[in-house]
Parts: C-alpha cells; sequence; structure tokens
C-alpha cells in the first residue's frame, strides 16, 4: 500500500474506529496517527498530507444529515410527480406550509461598513405564539401565493386547494402535488377534490423534497425572514405579502433563481440523488395507471 492510498484510506475512516478519541480527524491529529501508526508508520508533513488528499478527491466537508422514504409506494408516487410535472405543467400546482415562524430576530446577510457591522438583538422570549405560512404555487405561471394560518388543519388546507381550483376556473382536471400531512387527506378533501377534479398527488412518506414547492421556500427564508427582527405577526404578514407581490412580478429575477437554486441543492443533499433525472422505462407509467392518491 502506498504513502497516499495510506493517508487517504485513513482520512475517511472515522477515528474512533482506529482507536482514537474523536469524531474527525484535523489535518495534524492525522498526520500524528500515521507517524505513530504499528502498523506501518508514514511520516508526511502537513501540507503535503494536504496536497495528497487533494490530489485522491477528499476534501474537508460539512456532514449533512438525510432520511430515506419507506414508504412502500415510493416509486409509484414519484413516478406520478414526475408525469404531472413534465405532461401538465400548465395544471400542475403544489402546496404546503412553511413554518413553523416564530417573532424573535433571526440572523441573515446584508452590506455593512467593515468596523461597523450590523447587530440584531438577541432574545429567547417568545411570546407570541408561532404561525404557518399555506403556500401555492403554480408551476406553468411561476406564480407563489398563499396565507399566514395559526395553525395547519383540514380546513385551512381546503381554503388552500379552493383558492388552487380557483386559479383554473375552466373545470378541466387539475393537479396538485402536497405532502402526507393527515390535515391534508382529510375525507371533506379527498370528497371535494373529487366533485371538483382535483387530483391529490401525495409525496412519499419523509420524501418533502419531491415537491416542487419546497425550492420556492428558500427565498423567502432568504428575503423575508434572514435578517429580520419583525416585531409582531401581522408586521411579518404585511411584508411577506409585499415579498410575494414583488416577487411574482420578477419571477425570473436572478436572485430570486439564485436563491431557490440553493434551496434545491439543499433538498437533493437530503435525497442523494438529482431530482428531475430521466426515468427509466420500467418505471414510467402510463396515463390509465394514474391515481387520485
Amino acid at each position: 500500500m502506498t504513502t497516499r492510498s495510506s493517508s487517504s484510506r485513513r482520512a475517511t475512516t472515522r477515528p474512533v474506529k482506529l482507536g482514537r478519541p474523536f469524531t474527525h480527524w484535523s489535518i495534524r491529529k492525522l498526520a500524528d496517527y500515521l507517524a505513530d501508526n504499528p502498523v506501518r508508520v508514514v511520516k508526511v508533513g502537513r501540507e503535503r498530507l494536504r496536497q495528497i488528499l487533494r490530489a485522491h478527491g477528499i476534501s474537508f466537508q460539512r456532514t449533512r444529515t438525510w432520511k430515506e422514504s419507506k414508504d412502500p409506494d415510493k416509486d409509484v408516487k414519484l413516478d406520478r410527480i414526475e408525469e404531472v410535472t413534465s405532461r401538465f405543467p400548465d395544471r400542475c400546482f403544489a402546496f404546503d406550509q412553511f413554518g413553523p415562524l416564530s417573532i424573535r430576530p433571526c440572523h441573515g446577510t446584508c452590506w455593512a461598513r467593515r468596523t461597523r457591522p450590523d447587530r440584531l438583538p438577541a432574545t429567547y422570549h417568545r411570546t407570541h405564539g408561532i404561525r404557518y405560512f399555506h403556500g401555492c404555487y403554480s408551476l406553468g405561471d411561476d406564480q407563489l401565493w398563499g396565507v399566514i394560518r395559526r395553525r395547519k388543519g383540514g380546513d385551512h388546507t381546503l381554503a388552500a386547494l379552493k383558492s388552487i381550483r380557483a386559479a383554473r376556473p375552466d373545470g378541466a382536471p387539475i393537479y396538485v402535488i402536497l405532502d402526507n400531512l393527515s390535515a391534508n387527506k382529510t375525507p371533506a378533501i379527498r370528497a371535494w377534490a373529487a366533485r371538483h377534479k382535483v387530483r391529490l398527488c401525495f409525496t412519499p412518506t419523509s420524501a418533502s423534497w419531491a415537491n416542487p414547492i419546497e425550492a420556492q421556500f428558500g427565498p423567502l427564508r432568504t428575503f423575508v425572514m434572514g435578517n429580520s427582527d419583525h416585531p409582531r405577526h401581522a408586521a411579518l404578514t404585511r411584508r411577506l405579502q409585499a415579498y410575494l407581490r414583488w416577487r411574482d412580478a420578477n419571477a425570473r429575477h436572478p436572485d430570486v433563481l439564485a436563491a431557490q437554486r440553493r434551496e434545491r441543492a439543499r433538498i437533493r443533499s437530503q435525497r442523494q440523488q438529482r431530482w428531475g433525472q430521466a426515468q427509466t422505462e420500467g418505471r414510467l407509467i402510463t396515463q390509465d395507471d394514474r391515481r387520485t392518491s
């Protein structure tokens, strides 16, 4: 085994497995371990060790968590979402709740003088309760709208679905992508959807990344919540609605698109696979195989 391969293999092995009482290697700790390794002593300087790791495509990264969906109908649901978003984009919508939103200073970014950084007051008192943004997104029009609610509930979801149905009042079928929250699939919602030709496309369990509206929440987090200190929920609601009006008038603004890309990258890292890849022939479903849930 060469010095290079030994160094890279040790760097990607958790220190605990090699008898060291820490969770990750620093360059100094890794070099010390290689020099004291009883199996094979490797003496290498820290700068040379950095070069070796770089040559092997190994970099110091932030770890991320991810959750694999155990939904038995995962593939069927993903294929259905892929089909409706590609075949019926003008009649495809997405719905989800964004939150909880609390009244407290939220860190973010801004321009400031080097010696006079902008500061937000720190507080641990949250006396205003929480709210949720119930958002609706039209894929064909690239329009986002919604309202602030005190809670998640079937009645609020039904109200959002009615606003989506009103966006296409021609009576032809529409498709709404939403997650498996119990408030999103009450008997009243299912009955109303069947009467009004609203096809509900549920994402798999623990796979909210499959909902296209998730990327739209990235700009909300950046431009409305980031670097904010809203005094009360009424002020937060006004500023959120003002942003939505600006966003829908500037849907292709480079800053909006960049924030969406960052959110998609964050979501994709949870899935470990790029969303939107071509499906294999064996997983394509036909129009006759479409289900309403």
